[in-house]
This record gives structure tokens, sequence and C-alpha cells, in this order.
């Protein structure tokens, strides 16, 4: 039987992309991508990328009185959102036709339109028009949710907050997972009076407790009003504003209301359901270890399958995707042991177990330290990092990392390596410390603080 194409692919997001991209020009391979809305998805263009370019701008609040404190005769101006907010689109526009021109340059044909799979083998696009492939990949991505509350039209999501035409004068955001918690930081760096709900006993539950609890605390003394144990019962419009009731009894107006309470994949009307393509329990597509479904032909990669919500997961699941199906190599994306950076003030960054989650696995030794990093010390600011290795007391391996820190992202990408790799404690004792870092900290605790 022949076929319009060797693949065609649903979703112009960085998974998406990708397997396009490596199918058509490492294998010459015949493939069509079809996206109903902007090539990127939602890292470049309303996610990682737009979001870091704001934590980016949050930042410099702080720094006109540290170089004041360092003899610089510099004073604070206002922050134009306006300026920035124009510079930060005309950055995603350029993205957008960098992602266009990779599938252009490897030969892939690309369909502004919205694709569903009409058999195992068809796709129809939203302009009614039929193509036929070998292969079908999905790379739908996932989208934010509301919870069910009255008012709850009121509020905006994530994907909004890129397009706001002024910043509120105050801001609530509800929710306290990392999305939650790093436009906390970012709103207030930006001169926000911002407020943030969470219903459980403390924000990025699954992290490791001591550094989730110093970023909440850091987060606190930024100015951010930290409400735990808290949610919204109902909102309405009062005036400009909007009239929120909370859990605890309280009633306040604020100016703008954020929802970071949770994302749902994007499988809905796919024609996924007429194929018997099995769903899980929050609608992601079920897949195997090699991203394939119950029918052979299609496959599906990335957030819709609600594995690990990464774009360089999605990527990686992307390019085992092509060595599997295209290059004969039978390949499953590797999903243990992702180092992972969470952009909160101040920022976080993690690999493997939690000191929770270790000490239920086996017997552990806990290596931490906390204090005032010279920069913002030497500034008068009290703000404090922290360092911590979670080691197995019998094979010594480093089983997690965790570091709270400015710049943790880019210490636990190289940290990452090494846990990645089965470093022992022993092998981080043995590297010379980079003196005078924060890092350093990581090869110098010589004592564990606590066994468990």
């Amino acid at each position: 039987m022949s076929f319009d194409y060797d693949l065609f692919v649903i979703g112009g997001g960085s998974g998406g992309v990708r397997a396009a991209r490596v199918a058509a020009g490492d294998t010459g391979a015949k493939v069509a991508l079809a996206e109903e809305d902007r090539y990127g998805g939602t890292c470049v263009i309303r996610g990682c990328v737009p979001k870091k370019l704001m934590v980016f701008a949050s930042e410099y609040a702080d720094m006109v009185g540290d170089a004041q404190a360092y003899g610089w005769d510099i004073k604070a101006g206002a922050f134009n959102w306006g300026h920035f907010r124009g510079k930060m689109h005309a950055e995603l526009d350029r993205l957008e036709g960098i992602y266009r021109n990779i599938l252009k340059n490897n030969g892939v044909e690309s369909f502004d339109a919205r694709a569903k799979l009409v058999d195992a083998h068809t796709v129809e696009l939203s302009d009614g028009t039929r193509k036929t492939a070998k292969h079908i990949l999905i790379a739908t991505g996932g989208h934010p949710v509301k919870p069910d509350i009255l008012g709850a039209e009121l509020a905006i999501t994530s994907n909004e907050i890129f397009h706001l035409e002024t910043l509120p004068k105050t801001m609530l955001i509800v929710g306290g997972g990392y999305i939650a918690s790093e436009f906390a930081g970012i709103m207030n760096g930006l001169g926000v009076k911002t407020t943030q709900f969470y219903r459980g006993a403390q924000i990025l539950r699954g992290f490791d407790d001591e550094a989730r609890g110093l970023v909440c605390e850091e987060m606190c003394q930024a100015g951010i009003d930290v409400h735990l144990g808290t949610n919204v019962l109902e909102m309405r419009k009062e005036g400009d504003q909007i009239w929120v009731k909370a859990t605890n009894g309280e009633e306040r107006l604020f100016d703008q209301v954020m929802f970071a309470t949770g994302r749902a994949p994007n499988a809905d009307d796919l024609g996924l359901e007429a194929l018997g393509i099995e769903r899980g329990r929050k609608g992601e597509i079920l897949v195997d270890d090699y991203s394939q479904t119950g029918v052979p032909s299609v496959f599906a990669i990335g957030d819709v399958t609600d594995r690990v919500n990464l774009t360089p997961v999605a990527i990686r699941e992307g390019m085992a995707f092509v060595e599997t199906v295209f290059k004969g190599n039978p390949t499953k994306p590797d999903h243990e042991l992702i180092p992972t950076a969470i952009f909160t003030q101040p920022e976080m960054g993690t690999v493997g177990l939690s000191e929770e989650d270790a000490a239920e696995q086996e017997p552990i030794d806990v290596y931490s330290t906390s204090f005032k990093p010279m920069q913002q010390a030497f500034a008068g600011r009290a703000q404090r990092v922290l360092m911590k290795l979670v080691v197995s007391k019998a094979s010594r391996k480093v089983l997690g990392c965790h570091i709270v820190a400015p710049g943790a992202g880019e210490m636990i990408q190289l940290a990452g390596i090494a846990v990645k790799m089965g470093a022992t404690k022993e092998d981080f004792d043995r590297t010379v410390a980079v003196h005078p870092t924060m890092s350093e900290e990581l090869v110098t605790m010589k004592t564990p603080v606590r066994s468990a």
C-alpha cells in the first residue's frame, strides 16, 4: 500500500518538530507536520522561553541596590512593561520563524491547520483535506486548566500572562507548583504586590522538603504574601477588580488573578476513541516504552502522554521514536535521573531522589549546608542558599543533589552528569574545589548532618 507520507506529525512543538526534522533530514523519509496554532509550542511561545525572559527582567530590581552597595553611583528607574513585552514578543516571533525554517530546510511539508485521525493511517485537516501516512506521531502537548469554581472565568492562566496590556498593581496567584511559584517571584520582582494561595502544606510538592522549605521562606522574605493551606472558594467582578473569597474565610480584592493549578493533555477531538487508542485518568494518551499506542502505526510523545512533562524530555522521546521507527534501532526514552531547574527566586536545581523518597528506599546519609553567598552578603542581603547531597549508606552513590541558589539551574546541569554516571560521595570528595564559588560546597561537605 502506498501512502502520501512516511510520517505525519500532529503538533509543532519542540518534540514534534525535532522528530519531523530528524526523520526527514537524517533518513530521507517523506514527512509532513500540522500545527493549528504557533510553531514552537508551549516552550517557545507560552512557556520556558518567555517565562525565562520575564525572570531575567524581574531580577534587575535587586541589582540596582546591589550595585550601589558595591560602590556604583546609579539610581533605580521604573520598569517599562510595554517596552519589555514588545521585545519579548519580537523574540518569540523570531524563534517561531526559526522553527518553520528548520522544517522547510529539511524538506518537511507543513500545514497551518488542526489535524485529527480518521483511521490508523489517515489524518484529516481542518479544511477537510485528508492525508495518508505509514506512521502518525501525536505531539500535541498540554494546556493549563482552571478549577471548577464560581467566577473562574475572571482569572488568567500562564497562557495569557505574557499578553497583559498593563501590569496589575495587585495580583493573586493560585497554585503551589513550579509555574505558580515562578510567576509569584516574577511578578513580585516586577513591582506587583503579589499574593500566592496554595491548598497544600508547602509549595513545590514532590521536591525535597528542605529545599522547597527554603525557597518558600526566601519568597516570603522577598515580599511575596504566601498563604499555605488556602484555596479560592469563589470570585466575582467588583468594579475594575476581582473579589476573591478564600477557604480561610478571608475576602480580598485583586487587580488580577492567575490560576496555575494544573495542566491537561491536548488529546480531545483527535479521533482517538474511534480507533480504540486508550487514554488515562487525566486524559493522556497511553503508550508503551517505545511511545507506541495500542494502534501500531500511531505513536505519541511529550506532554500529551503525561510521562515527564519537560521540553528536553519531549525532544528525547522524539529522537527515540525516530531511532526506533526509521533507523531500525529500538530505543526507549530514558526517564531516569532527569536534572530539573525551577526558576523560582531563589532558583532551585534538583536531580535524583529527595531526602524523603530516598529514605523510604534505603538507609541514607544526608550532607547539607546553608549559608549566605558572598555576592549578596557583601551587599547586605540576608538571602541564604542550600547545597545538599543525599547518599546511599550501602553503595555510597549520590542518590540526589539539591541546590537552592542563584544560578542553581546552571549548576545542576553539571552535577546531573556526575549523578547520572553513578558518582559516589567519595568521587565528589576527590574533586578539588573551585574557590571561591558557592558550588564548591558540593565537594567540601565531609560529615553527614543526619542519617535516615
